[in-house]
């Protein structure tokens, strides 16, 4: 048993550690025998220095083996996406019950808001009475009855992880892509998955803002996670303008219920949500091809199917039992709704995405720091998407928020996010590339 000095030392020079000595490392970091100041060093050495495809199998592996791993015994595959962030990315909120319509079961575990995106768990914290980190006892039970569990990392999931990433938020070394790569598969390794499908994001909104970062990635998840074991692949999805027209916590659940009844399905959102379903109905051995698995999922959106099924799973974690018929009934309204005027007629020729993200936060729907509260209500609407024409009657979006003063500056800043041109190119697809 090296030293946690000596492992730090070896990669602070270039040299390649073995699995035993991650592994050990890893187990003195959950066990209290290496120091945060270690756990610092070693994460910045990684972060210069680098890992083998060896050392990040391993390291995944071993962040994955400090808590429980859980063990599925269902009739059914056993599947999970996640994605990497980004702006009305409430894709998982449809996703999840809709591949449980086709037969796969999903126990996702999501996160909460990080910098300008936004978080699962905290769009799901504004559902009245849902449980976002239920006992590991109920998760179960409601993966195996309902389908699906949508939840948030508990205690004894990767605990490693949890450690390691609040040194590296505070240490310069988040967009480590060996550490990136690490933290992700650690929780899905853990889920006891029997397949994973990443949806990584490239553009404005995206943390990898061009193509070639998002495809490396990309590359690195898949190539790690198939190594540790975990089938997977990944769909590159463009993020250079919000995906749903909604961003925020109440107002993005609203817009899955009503994705998921039919009352709307834009374009892009339905294109991401089904490519990224379909690819984990085909990991999951539910349709013989991608064809035969989108008119699948089709079928379970037109019969109710996938609707009942996000109803079934709120209401089995606690919330209400109608959702999806009645959400403004449950879900909470911001007092103050303004319409944002576009600075001239025209037509949308680009969005700073990530700066939609950050008028969220502005707003109150998100952090900028890890203990501050999240105002649920909050976010915009209507956002306007590249192509569409704007003028007096149509708005660039619609704010919704607490007081007049934070509407007011929630409209300067969509305002700046927006460009606007007598006619825009038409853009990419959503879905870039396939990377299996």
């Amino acid at each position: 048993m090296r030293l946690p000095q000596e492992i730090i030392r070896t990669k602070r020079d270039g040299g390649t550690l073995e699995p035993a000595e991650i592994a050990d490392f890893i187990a003195g970091l959950t066990e209290g025998r290496v120091t945060e100041g270690q756990a610092a060093a070693f994460a910045m050495a990684v972060f210069f220095r680098g890992l083998s495809l060896p050392e990040r199998v391993a390291l995944t592996r071993a962040m994955m083996r400090s808590g429980t791993v859980l063990a599925w015994d269902l009739p059914g595959p056993v599947v999970d996406k996640h994605s990497t962030g980004g702006v009305g990315d409430t894709v998982s909120l449809a996703l999840a019950p809709l591949v449980a319509a086709c037969g796969g079961y999903v126990p996702m575990i999501a996160g909460r808001g990080l910098g300008h995106t936004g978080g699962t768990l905290d769009k799901l914290d504004s559902i009245p009475g849902y449980a976002t980190t239920p006992e590991t006892d109920l998760f179960r039970r409601v993966t195996r009855e309902v389908g699906c569990a949508i939840i948030g990392q508990t205690a004894d999931l990767a605990p490693a992880d949890r450690r390691l990433y609040a040194i590296r938020d505070v240490t310069g070394t988040v967009e480590s892509l060996d550490l990136i790569t690490a933290s992700i598969l650690a929780k899905k390794l853990a889920a006891g998955l029997g397949g994973l499908v990443m949806d990584v994001k490239a553009g404005s909104g995206a943390f990898m803002a061009t193509d070639e970062e998002a495809l490396a990635l990309a590359e690195s998840l898949v190539t790690v996670a198939n190594g540790a074991g975990l089938p997977t692949r990944a769909l590159l999805t463009a993020m250079d303008q919000p995906l749903a027209s909604a961003a925020g916590n109440a107002v993005e659940v609203a817009y899955a219920a009503d994705y998921l009844a039919g009352r709307r399905r834009e374009p892009r959102f339905h294109a991401v949500t089904l490519g990224l379903a379909a690819e984990m109905l085909l990991l999951g051995g539910l349709a013989p091809d991608r064809e035969s698995a989108t008119d699948r999922l089709d079928a379970a959106l037109a019969s109710g199917r996938a609707a009942e099924i996000f109803d079934w799973m709120v209401a089995a974690l606690g919330g209400p039992k109608d959702l999806v018929a009645r959400p403004g009934a449950h879900l909470p309204a911001a007092p103050i709704v303004r319409p944002v005027p576009p600075p001239r007629r025209g037509v949308v020729a680009g969005i700073a995405t990530r700066r939609i993200g950050l008028a969220v936060i502005g707003l109150g729907g998100g952090r900028t720091r890890p203990q501050d509260p999240v105002d649920h209500a909050v976010g915009l609407t209507d956002l306007a998407a590249i192509g569409a024409a704007v003028g007096p009657e149509a708005p660039l979006a619609r704010v919704h928020a607490r007081s007049e003063a934070a509407a007011e500056a929630a409209v300067a800043a969509v305002q700046a996010a927006y460009a606007v041109a007598d006619e825009a190119a038409a853009g990419a697809g959503p879905i870039l590339a396939l990377v299996e």
